[in-house]
């Protein structure tokens, strides 16, 4: 077989495969497959294959101690080259334009490249079981994070892989944490000790020319392999790369796709969770975060939706954090504040489900999280909570459960409040437990049963903060209805008041 042989200058045998002189340094061969890797622009064809087998070739012949050539600084260098020569030949074409014709070979090429990675981190661990080979560490040093972001580009399912791709991948990654001593990727990436400075360094070093504004779209197993990074690095190490991480994740957020928006307000959510509040406060990155993600609330996405309610959940403690009150003075309003009314404003004509219960869902973190400065928004709440007690929200009712899951929360923080809203909540209440009472085959039993349960739940605080005004309005339903579901509900709101009326 011929080294250094490109499709249109053929060139004679190249040193260091076989058949080759044994005298002369594996480096020069190994520098000419490297040529042939970077002139390589097609992503099929005998060209790529040709160099493929060549590279194999090479590695299967060539011993550790020639391989790594003593200090193995100048062969290692080239390794690592042509590792991230085999990434750039195993990457998925350009989202916008893109049609998926060249998918299928982009798998396949990926599979090649594996296995090829695969042989190349077995020389290294043979030549780390040798005594007299030392320098596979500079070897695994440079081939590392070209072989980290390969195995994580192709190792999940996405548009440019294949199950074989992707079996080769993870069987990648595992060999190279097996290698590099680590019991964990999180590990490999902050370093298993004290002295071990990790590779998150090197491998954000490799994606930061394709998170750039002009060239994240480039290679679009870039976001992911970001993305899928940034959350194997929890507190506290990840505040040590704080000015490195934060920046690709609002530009991602900050795309027009919503798929993009997502996948950034999710590692800005990771973010607000492992990085320290002092290092987010600083430098006023807190209030970016917040008017970053706050914008988003605008969308008509319902996962998006969800996804930025969490994570402004998350940061309100950390931007209230800087806020002080004087107990002379009224509660300055808060960035909660301005969310809460916002969702109220965006809940009150909602009509699409999804939106509806995605609103629902986070509504009783918000009071909880203001408590008795719930009451600002307590108008804006009352018609809310009504308008979705009437509407029924499908089999399993999550929206209503969720209403009356902050109604409970609401009449608990702000009970001074309450008495003279009782006979509007009262007339919903009562409306609600008629209707599921009517109701024999839409809602399951379960669900039925829990609706009723919180129903009655919130029935009893009203009549606490009322001083018993409830049990008074109800006294004579129960002679006068025959719904046993009803009674049942009205009875058991008379006996947690201490007797019936």
């Amino acid at each position: 077989m011929e080294l250094g042989r490109a499709p249109e200058n053929p060139a004679p045998e190249a040193p260091g495969l076989p058949g080759a002189p044994p005298s002369v340094a594996p480096r020069e061969a190994f520098s000419r497959l490297l040529h042939r890797l970077t002139r390589l622009e097609a992503r099929r064809g005998n060209g790529r294959d040709a160099a493929f087998q060549d590279l194999g070739a090479f590695l299967e012949a060539a011993e550790c101690d020639a391989l790594f050539e003593g200090s193995g600084a100048p062969t290692c260098e080239l390794l690592g080259e042509a590792a991230k020569a085999l990434g750039r030949l195993a990457a998925p074409p350009k989202e916008e334009g893109s049609r998926g014709d060249g998918r299928p070979a982009v798998a396949e090429a990926a599979a090649e490249v594996g296995a090829l990675f695969l042989q190349l981190l077995r020389k290294i661990q043979t030549a780390k079981a040798s005594p007299g080979c030392s320098a596979w560490k500079t070897g695994l040093h440079h081939v590392a994070g070209p072989v980290y972001v390969f195995a994580v580009s192709h190792m999940v399912e996405q548009p440019w892989t294949s199950p074989r791709s992707q079996d080769v991948a993870r069987e990648v990654l595992s060999f190279l944490l097996h290698v590099s001593d680590c019991g964990s990727v999180a590990g490999f990436l902050r370093g298993e000790n004290e002295d071990d400075k990790g590779r998150l360094t090197a491998i954000m070093g490799l994606l930061a020319p394709d998170l750039a504004k002009e060239s994240w779209k480039n290679n679009p197993a870039t976001k992911h392999v970001f993305s899928w990074t940034l959350h194997q690095v929890t507190r506290p190490w990840l505040g040590q790369h704080l000015e490195r991480m934060l920046p690709p994740s609002l530009l991602i957020s900050d795309d027009y796709q919503t798929e993009n928006k997502l996948l950034g307000i999710r590692c800005l959510h990771h973010i607000v969770l492992s990085v320290p509040a002092a290092d987010l406060l600083q430098y006023n990155r807190a209030q970016v975060l917040y008017h970053a993600i706050f914008n988003h609330l605008y969308t008509p996405e319902h996962e998006l939706i969800q996804a930025v309610l969490l994570c402004l959940l998350d940061l309100f403690p950390i931007l209230e954090k800087g806020v002080q009150w004087k107990g002379d003075a009224a509660r300055p309003t808060t960035q909660c504040d301005e969310v809460l009314q916002l969702v109220l404003t965006h809940m009150e004509p909602e009509h699409r489900l999804r939106l509806r219960r995605t609103y629902a869902r986070n509504l009783p973190a918000f009071v909880k999280r203001l408590g008795i400065l719930s009451v600002r928004h307590l108008k804006r709440l009352e018609r809310v909570i009504i308008s979705y007690l009437e509407v029924y929200d499908g089999p399993e009712e999550e929206a209503r459960l969720k209403i009356l899951e902050t109604l409970k929360l609401l009449i608990q923080h702000t009970w001074p409040r309450i008495p003279c809203r009782l006979v509007v909540f009262l007339k919903a209440l009562l409306k609600l437990v008629c209707d599921v009472a009517r109701d024999p085959h839409l809602t399951p039993e379960p669900v039925k049963t829990a609706l009723l349960e919180e129903a009655t739940s919130c029935l009893i605080l009203l009549d606490h903060c009322s001083q018993g005004q409830v049990t008074g309005l109800l006294a004579k339903i129960p002679h006068s209805c025959d719904d046993g579901l009803v009674v049942h509900c009205i009875r058991n709101v008379q006996q947690a008041s201490g007797g019936t009326h």
